[in-house]
């Protein structure tokens, strides 16, 4: 996402598409905030807000239904600055990275808000989970942002964010909804798993890249 045009996301399949099909449901909205003045970037400060403010106020306070549907839906609205700035021909490489740089925000409030939730309730397994759900997404992205800048493609990995979101909200949502603790534990359980997984492979691929040079 660091050098594409705002607009052509590097999400994961599930949620490219329902980004894809909500921006476009959303383009009479989209239309309809450009001539109030608002400008994609905007959108794009406004939509992490959501996210960090959602994740942080009720997580925390044991709201994991409320949490995770407030969220979700902050998340698919993520998509309408990449609709405006089709809307309004404004797709650019800074947009992109304003995405990319708002996504490692509510990416963090996420995790801190279930970690910190978790912690609330006696749940050190649960909190330390998604401790390192947090630390190893970071460091995934990490790894890519710098293989780039070194010119090398270190984009392979079993586990993008969108499966860390969509993965971790699930095992939430179902632990909200009555499920027992441990349907949370699995479910950050096999996104840290996974996200280690996907340092090795672009750890991996940078050193095969170097050693070709």
């Amino acid at each position: 996402m660091g050098t594409a045009p705002r607009g052509v996301r590097q999400d994961g399949r599930v949620l490219g598409v329902l980004r894809g099909a909500f921006g476009r449901a959303l383009s009479p909205v989209a239309r309809l905030l450009l001539r109030l003045g608002l400008s994609p970037s905007a959108v794009t400060i406004l939509g992490t807000l959501g996210v960090v403010g959602s994740a942080l106020a009720l997580f925390p306070g044991g709201h994991w239904v409320m949490g995770t549907v407030l969220v979700g839906v902050f998340l698919l609205c993520d998509g309408l600055d990449g609709t405006m700035a089709r809307e309004s021909g404004r797709q650019s490489r800074f947009g992109a990275f304003l995405d990319s740089t708002m996504d490692r925000l509510a990416d963090g409030a996420v995790f801190v808000a279930i970690a910190w939730g978790c912690a609330i309730s006696g749940d050190r397994v649960g909190a330390g989970l998604a401790a390192a759900v947090l630390v190893l997404g970071f460091v995934v992205s990490y790894a890519r942002a710098r293989a780039d800048v070194e010119g090398w493609d270190a984009s392979a990995g079993v586990v993008e964010r969108t499966d860390r979101l969509v993965v971790s909200l699930a095992g939430v949502l179902a632990f909200g909804l009555g499920m027992p603790v441990w349907v949370l534990w699995v479910s950050l359980g096999v996104v840290a798993l996974g996200s280690a997984v996907t340092v090795l492979q672009r750890v991996s691929a940078a050193h095969r890249a170097s050693a070709m040079e």
